[in-house]
């Protein structure tokens, strides 16, 4: 018996010097891959208005990676600076057209880029029935047309259309919305699991010593 102690208490042991370094090991890499989402020119921001629902909602945090002007494509989420416009303050929007696309709507809300309508799932619409004004504009060479998703809650493009068919300028984009949130699932969960493993082989390492301990004083 007590030699089945002493076996015992050493195979605990064992296993401890082989979680604690692992769960370690697991633990920090999540950590080191976590922190890499703010570095590689990407900012982190929190979306403070309704303009963008049901896509992204207020009070949620997305990761902004930077983009090239030719980089940008339609259907893009960006971040945008502009100046003379929303206090200065950066906004959250979507590119519906590129310089050169013809965008027009001929009854406020569904959208066609050049002659073709373009499919909006993401967009949220007034459940009272509502529409903007119609229009139809040329987006300058350089510049983007930008909605927000939230089109009867969005102080967008379509608001100022006499500065520029109400485009803004390429270069006034700060950066891309990531597809992913800013915490990927994958590191969080080795992170969760190097913690896990830890404090296990932490659990077997002592009571491995308390084993021996008792086989000692028995002997």
């Amino acid at each position: 018996m007590l030699v089945q102690s002493q076996r015992a208490g050493r195979g605990l042991r064992i296993a401890a010097w082989v979680l604690v370094p692992l769960g370690l090991a697991l633990s920090l890499g999540a950590v080191g891959r976590i922190g890499a989402t703010g570095d590689l020119g990407r900012e982190r921001i929190t979306v403070a208005g309704d303009a963008m629902r049901p896509t992204y909602r207020p009070g949620e945090r997305l990761a902004i990676e930077r983009v090239d002007e030719g980089d940008i494509r339609r259907g893009d989420v960006v971040l945008v600076t502009v100046p003379d416009r929303y206090g200065d303050a950066p906004a959250l929007q979507r590119v519906i057209g590129l310089g050169g696309d013809r965008v027009e709507s001929t009854d406020g809300t569904r959208v066609a880029v050049n002659g073709k309508e373009i499919d909006e799932p993401y967009v949220m619409r007034d459940k009272f029935g509502t529409t903007g004004a119609p229009y139809e504009v040329t987006v300058p060479d350089g510049r983007l047309f930008l909605l927000g998703d939230n089109r009867p809650n969005a102080n967008d493009s379509r608001y100022f259309l006499e500065e520029q068919s109400g485009s803004v300028a390429a270069s006034d984009v700060r950066g891309r919305v990531r597809a992913e949130r800013v915490v990927p699932l994958v590191p969080s969960a080795l992170g969760a699991s190097g913690a896990v493993l830890t404090l296990v082989g932490i659990g077997l390492g002592i009571w491995g010593y308390v084993t021996r301990q008792r086989s000692l004083a028995r002997w």
